[in-house]
């Protein structure tokens, strides 16, 4: 079998089995088991493949069509234009979030500033500030060890772990610091009941990084009532929501009389996506 034949292959059966972009999917298995990149493929339809490596292929074809993100198998995810090691201790970085980290940019490259990452997981946050805005300094905390040590990788691999500090802290109970510029956080905002009525790949990343509570809200109105404490007088708080939970948050941030000039922006798919929100001295 050649490297077209068995691409053609992989198409096939995922769409079959109802897997969305099979045919990216197909692409980065080949790149991943043949070591060819994807944009190169087409130079090498004419292969023939070692039996062994296409049943080692045809092998992660199943774990997909079970449900195992792609990203987990090939350990790694694209984000901001750098890459990522994930693995199933932390959620995989997507597209939306790069709303949250360009609001940032836009407000405060070229400035020093301080950054509090709140539930910072594989990093993708508070490496790609680090990365774009050249005075950032970041800390970056986790409750999870194995998230921080994926964090941790994935700073030094895109050569920005001299500019954060990483702590491990269920959300501010180890942070001592009190004068940072921006608190962000994309926290876990998946009601726990509705968890279990995700899509199969969604479920294999750590519940501990989805489950917001019976409410969605847990970690919102933990960050609402702490934030104030933390931020220096013109520190602002940029968080992710789910599509339906703008109103909610602004009422939050609304009750506690700690913040004004509350906005909200929306994602690609014009999804409500993150909400800023500054400090009232």
């Amino acid at each position: 079998m050649n490297l077209k034949e068995l691409l053609n292959y992989a198409k096939i059966y995922l769409s079959k089995n109802k897997i969305e972009d099979a045919g990216i999917i197909s692409k980065l298995l080949i790149e991943y088991i043949f070591n060819i990149e994807k944009e190169k493929i087409i130079l090498f339809y004419e292969k023939e493949l070692d039996e062994n490596s296409i049943k080692r292929y045809k092998t992660l074809l199943e774990k997909i069509v079970l449900g195992v993100p792609v990203q987990y198998i090939i350990n790694k995810q694209e984000f901001m234009n750098l890459n990522f090691y994930v693995d199933e201790n932390v959620l995989i970085p997507q597209p939306d979030t790069e709303i949250l980290v360009e609001e940032i940019i836009n407000q405060y490259n070229g400035k020093k500033c301080k950054i509090l990452d709140l539930c910072t997981g594989s990093g993708a946050i508070a490496i790609a500030l680090a990365k774009y805005i050249e005075y950032a300094e970041i800390v970056a905390s986790d409750i999870s060890v194995k998230a921080l040590q994926i964090a941790k990788l994935n700073a030094e691999k895109n050569l920005v772990h001299r500019k954060i500090k990483f702590i491990e802290s269920d959300m501010f109970t180890k942070i001592n610091d009190n004068n940072f510029d921006i608190i962000v956080s994309n926290p876990p905002y998946i009601k726990t009941e509705v968890i279990k009525r995700l899509d199969t790949q969604v479920q294999q990343e750590p519940s501990i990084a989805l489950d917001g509570g019976q409410d969605g809200l847990k970690f919102y109105k933990i960050i609402v009532n702490n934030s104030y404490k933390y931020l220096s007088n013109d520190g602002k708080i940029f968080l992710e929501i789910g599509y339906d939970q703008k109103e909610d948050v602004i009422n939050l941030l609304n009750k506690s009389n700690y913040y004004k000039d509350i906005y909200s922006k929306k994602d690609l798919g014009k999804n409500d996506r993150i909400i800023v929100a500054s400090i009232r001295r």
